[in-house]
């Protein structure tokens, strides 16, 4: 079965700190999933634990009914794409091309498709006036978006986003937007680890809440953002839509600016 389980894992570094206790999670490849929670709480531990990079102390990851103990990273890494929040740790070629290309090259594809799967990828994150460009000469920002045409390339089952919206503009979070639809359209799965509320709240359908090395929450982001003992303990913030909402009187269960227009609309009719 097409699924990510994690199953009672726990991990601990070799320096013996627990970074992960007893987690028990599954994500369906259709499935988008943010991850939340403040910093040390244990998510990019846990993401790595889903695509091979760690392997669990106690317990098992299964990925499509593979049991990652007994695979490698780049065995796992076929089926589950990781997008580093920096990109400049994962971009090693002279060109954005070449980066893009490398993957779909060392998997012997074809040039026809290696040529296909390049100029798609770049298409989807509109980058293609950049892809005889040297990555390191072009904008932060747009390294992200290599980075993530990359592993697009690949044309993994998942992907992993660390922090995608991190510095941003607004054009940058639309393009993402639309990115999410295209995978979802392709069946493609997308765990993203992030600190930007908004972007969750516009974007997922489930939200995992960690705090302490534990998942405490795994549900929607309105019933993440109107319980205020999750909010608390995994020290994320409610939406700006949601906080006025809640001075104006309307609950905590305002997601983002049109949910808030649509209720003071509703409002005043009623009046």
């Amino acid at each position: 079965m097409n699924q990510i389980v994690l199953e009672n894992v726990s991990f601990r570094y070799p320096n013996g700190f627990l970074a992960n206790e007893n987690l028990n999670l599954t994500i369906s490849q259709n499935e988008r999933v943010a991850i939340v929670g403040q910093n040390g709480a244990g998510k990019t531990t846990a993401v790595k634990l889903m695509n091979g990079l760690n392997k669990p102390t106690e317990g098992n990851v299964l990925v499509n009914d593979m049991n990652t103990k007994n695979y490698t990273t780049a065995q796992i890494a076929k089926h589950v794409g990781y997008v580093f929040q920096n990109p400049d740790d994962q971009i090693f070629n002279q060109t954005v091309w070449d980066e893009i290309a490398y993957m779909p090259k060392y998997y012997k594809l074809s040039e026809a498709e290696v040529k296909k799967r390049v100029e798609e990828s770049a298409k989807m994150l509109e980058i293609e006036e950049f892809l005889q460009c040297n990555p390191f000469e072009i904008p932060y920002t747009t390294r992200k978006f290599v980075t993530i045409a990359a592993i697009m390339a690949t044309e993994p089952e998942y992907m992993i986003l660390d922090e995608p919206t991190a510095g941003q503009d607004l054009k940058g979070i639309s393009v993402l937007s639309r990115l999410l639809d295209i995978l979802q359209e392709k069946g493609i799965g997308v765990i993203t680890i992030t600190h930007d509320m908004e972007f969750v709240a516009d974007n997922f359908q489930r939200v995992v809440a960690m705090a302490h090395k534990h998942i405490i929450a795994d549900c929607t982001p309105r019933d993440i953002f109107s319980r205020d003992e999750i909010i608390e303990e995994s020290k994320i913030k409610r939406t700006q839509m949601g906080i006025v909402g809640d001075e104006l009187g309307f609950g905590k269960s305002i997601l983002n600016a049109e949910e808030l227009s649509e209720t003071v609309s509703n409002a005043l009719s009623e009046k």
